[in-house]
């Protein structure tokens, strides 16, 4: 069975640097927005296929993505969001198809429901989210705030469209984890041991 972990994140509470931390411990590929992208192109699409459009709806020109013969994708020369979401399912399900692997963001939990993951969601108290972009980014506390609200609402209206479900409710999840109170590291080992003593992490 390969050990397949997926992460959703508030933006801000340092869900990418926990999911390279638990691919690091664990020895596994960490696939995030770079990295999907690369699949991407060794399937046949532009390396720029999803570069800087996690998560958002728009209408892209084929011209931006096209990177070798997969007319049948495509209506009138644009690529569409529901089409673009098919490309990415076929990506992510190519990487779990490959073996162990965590990803980040990107619907995985949903578009890999018929296997077996670990679905984790990573999150923190709005003081603290918006303290870590203050320092990460060198904005102010008003123009880190306004980030990190627009960032979750794009964020989950994507999620809540494709999936049907809720993002970042507890029940669509095997775990909801606050990273203020252990930090990276510690929020790290807290998911690799819950996932061992679920049965979901063999390694």
């Amino acid at each position: 069975m390969h050990t397949l972990i997926t992460i959703g994140r508030s933006f801000g509470s340092g869900g990418g640097h926990i999911g390279h931390a638990i691919a690091q411990k664990l020895g596994i590929p960490f696939y995030d927005n770079e990295l999907i992208s690369k699949v991407a192109e060794e399937s046949g699409y532009s390396k720029n296929l999803f570069a800087d459009k996690e998560e958002k709806h728009s209408l892209f020109s084929v011209s931006s993505f096209f990177a070798s013969g997969r007319l049948g994708y495509f209506d009138n020369g644009y690529v569409n969001d529901n089409v673009l979401f098919g490309i990415q399912s076929e990506v992510i399900r190519k990487i779990a198809d490959k073996g162990d692997a965590l990803i980040i963001g990107r619907c995985a939990d949903y578009i890999l429901r018929e296997r077996k993951c670990l679905n984790v969601f990573i999150d923190a108290p709005e003081e603290f989210r918006i303290k870590q972009l203050m320092k990460s980014e060198g904005l102010s506390e008003e123009e880190a705030e306004k980030l990190m609200r627009r960032k979750d609402r794009t964020r989950e209206t994507y999620y809540n469209y494709y999936t049907f479900g809720s993002w970042g409710q507890a029940a669509g999840y095997h775990l909801c984890v606050d990273s203020s109170v252990l930090g990276i590291e510690g929020t790290a080992d807290l998911i690799i041991d819950f996932g061992r003593k679920a049965g979901l992490i063999k390694l």
